[in-house]
């Protein structure tokens, strides 16, 4: 039978030590990461050669740290998420080579989301069970979702994962191999969903799914935020004029802000999963999207924050996720595809069609929601690439 690999994410509870443990290795492996990349710099403007990250980890143990023991507390850390690190650092620089990103940028501090990787080195390494799961270096880990991970009593076995930090949260992520019940859907017909801005996807079998952002609840939340950012700026802006502001208190406003971005995010997310879960259990033979450029979207400084808001690469990567397990095949039509001015009915573009037009109106009679319109070509596609 074939294999599955699946990844499941959920929150933990450790102890006090624990989190001192998984915050050093954290720590440490952005250093490391922001010293490959410091490193490699260093060399290409003294027109020397690239360092790979396998050549950089001998380097870095056999000749950098014992000449410099003011470093020797890079090794109190796990090894293995150390050399995670500089392989991160070195698939950034490939793709920087490959023309696929920009040059890699360096982790700040609390800003950046660096994880702490582990693997599973021997047979008592990574064992799950109903309330807690066992990782190097750090032993025992209680879990706060009981019973969400498949356990190692049942058979199953961890492949590797990682330990997240969010607004003073820790989060577990593991890679568990499963059996391969993928069942292709041959007899539904498929589907066209158009992405936009005033709801969030248009379906072509009818189904709208509202923009969660113009809900009354995250409206309330994005203005309780605005306050708490302006209280946390002008704490920063009384320390630079000397005044008597603690520290102590900067911490405690910043960890407000941050569990607030925490709780929209997290909004936004669980809707995305519940919209592609209800997507998916149509069980349709494939699923059409169109390839957007989001990056260029962006730029769009009247909407960048509301295309921000609606998170459309992870509804991307979510859905082909969820596309693969379920054996339905993920169709990408190419983002110069007319799908909103071409007319359903009889194929003709309207070339003079303005974002102010909600309903799509054809000479030849045909009118239609411009976005149910879209959705309705999508499906209909012929031109189109497997993702």
């Amino acid at each position: 039978m074939w294999k599955l690999l699946k990844s499941f994410k959920t929150e933990i509870n450790p102890t006090q030590e624990q989190k001192v443990k998984i915050n050093k290795t954290i720590g440490t492996c952005r250093y490391i990461y922001n010293f490959y990349l410091a490193h490699n710099k260093a060399l290409y403007e003294h027109g020397q050669k690239f360092m790979s990250g396998k050549h950089f980890s001998v380097w870095l143990n056999n000749e950098y740290l014992p000449n410099h023991p003011e470093y020797q507390w890079i090794k109190e850390v796990s090894s293995k998420s150390l050399k995670k690190s500089i392989e991160d650092g070195c698939t950034a620089f490939r793709r920087f080579f490959k023309r696929q990103s920009a040059f890699p940028n360096f982790k700040k501090k609390g800003k950046s989301d660096v994880k702490m990787y582990f693997v599973k080195n021997n047979p008592l390494d990574c064992l799950c069970e109903r309330h807690r799961i066992k990782i190097s270096t750090l032993g025992w880990v209680r879990l706060k979702e009981k019973g969400y991970i498949p356990t190692s009593k049942d058979g199953w076995n961890i492949k590797s994962g990682t330990i997240s930090v969010k607004a003073d949260r820790y989060y577990v992520s593991v890679l568990i191999e499963l059996p391969d019940t993928r069942i292709t859907n041959q007899n539904n017909e498929g589907i066209g969903i158009d992405l936009g801005l005033k709801n969030f996807a248009i379906v072509s079998n009818g189904k709208t799914y509202k923009n969660i952002n113009k809900t009354a609840k995250l409206k309330k939340l994005e203005n309780q935020l605005r306050r708490e950012q302006r209280c946390l700026s002008r704490k920063y802006e009384n320390l630079k004029k000397g005044e008597t502001t603690q520290r102590k208190n900067i911490q405690k406003q910043k960890l407000k802000v941050q569990k607030l971005y925490h709780r929209i995010n997290n909004i936004r997310t669980d809707y995305i999963n519940k919209t592609i879960a209800e997507l998916v259990k149509t069980k349709p033979s494939y699923i059409t999207i169109e390839n957007l450029n989001i990056s260029g979207m962006i730029k769009n400084k009247h909407l960048s924050k509301t295309i921000a808001s609606q998170k459309f690469y992870e509804f991307r990567t979510k859905l082909k996720s969820k596309c693969n397990e379920n054996g339905i095949e993920l169709r990408v039509v190419d983002r110069w595809y007319p799908s909103s001015k071409l007319c359903h009915n009889c194929g003709c573009i309207k070339k003079d069609l303005k974002l102010s037009d909600r309903i799509y109106k054809c000479e030849c009679g045909y009118m239609e929601d411009r976005d149910f319109n879209a959705s309705l070509n999508l499906r209909d596609a012929m031109t189109y690439e497997i993702a």
